[in-house]
């Protein structure tokens, strides 16, 4: 039998912005820790992400927990970067749910607003993954990938897309189907799949310049649409952090039973 492992991991400390390779990963019961620490809100104090704007997908985050500091590096070579600090709380919409953030003091609001031509703040959570603490992480096989380049006739298809915590190797395409219900040991940290992880418009703009250039909603309703699944066109599946630990690009994945 092929030994499973974890081939890529991704993050990004603000939510809607460019995901990038890490090596390791500490998982707690909501997710990587300084994984979607931050998100953007509107003048309504609404957030917005890479389906609204996805100029935001050209900003990278460079965040350090334990220093404190985040900087924003954006496409043209400029920074802003600072040591944190905190403003009042706010009572924000994050998707359709109230939720209370901490507005951020420093520069980040302020080069954003002029970045993006319109009024945004940056705020902190303690995670802002979509789904709390039952998504806390997510997984995508490798060879999903590969299928899906297969079905849309490319070389590859770039995972960034997809945004995802822990990629796998060793598996079949969509193995990770199955493995909803049943609980895994990847790295030190102990999981359990939830369920599908149905894809929005993001997944169709490129990873980079977050121009929309490939149309995966049409591709996976033809391709994946029809199957049974626990969200509307499933690529990748979710789940909640059982036990916490340090989950590191090589690392093992062993399944178990529900």
């Amino acid at each position: 039998m092929t030994a499973i492992t974890v081939c890529a991991l991704a993050t990004t400390a603000v939510k809607g912005m460019r995901v990038g390779p890490v090596d390791q990963i500490e998982l707690g019961e909501m997710g990587a820790v300084g994984d979607r620490a931050f998100y953007v809100i509107d003048e309504r104090g609404r957030m917005v992400n890479g389906k609204q704007l996805g100029q935001l997908q050209t900003i990278v985050a460079d965040y350090a927990p334990e220093q404190g500091t985040l900087a924003l590096c954006f496409p043209d070579g400029s920074r802003a970067a600072a040591a944190l600090g905190y403003g009042n709380t706010l009572t924000t919409r994050f998707f359709s749910r109230a939720r209370e953030a901490r507005e951020l003091r420093g520069p980040w609001s302020e080069a954003l607003s002029a970045f993006l031509g319109r009024p945004l703040r940056l705020v902190a959570v303690h995670s802002a993954v979509d789904r709390g603490r039952a998504g806390a992480t997510s997984i995508i096989s490798r060879s999903s990938l590969r299928r899906l380049a297969e079905v849309v006739e490319q070389d590859a298809v770039d995972a960034r897309r997809f945004r995802m915590l822990i990629e796998v190797d060793g598996v079949c395409a969509h193995a990770e189907d199955g493995w909803i219900g049943r609980r895994m040991r990847v790295g030190e940290a102990t999981l359990r799949m939830r369920g599908h992880v149905g894809r929005c418009l993001v997944t169709s703009r490129n990873a980079d310049t977050g121009e929309v250039d490939l149309p995966t909603l049409d591709i996976l309703r033809d391709y994946r649409g029809e199957m049974e699944s626990t969200e509307p066109l499933p690529f990748g599946i979710y789940g909640e952090v059982l036990e916490g630990g340090v989950v590191r690009v090589g690392d093992p994945v062993e399944l178990a039973g529900e």
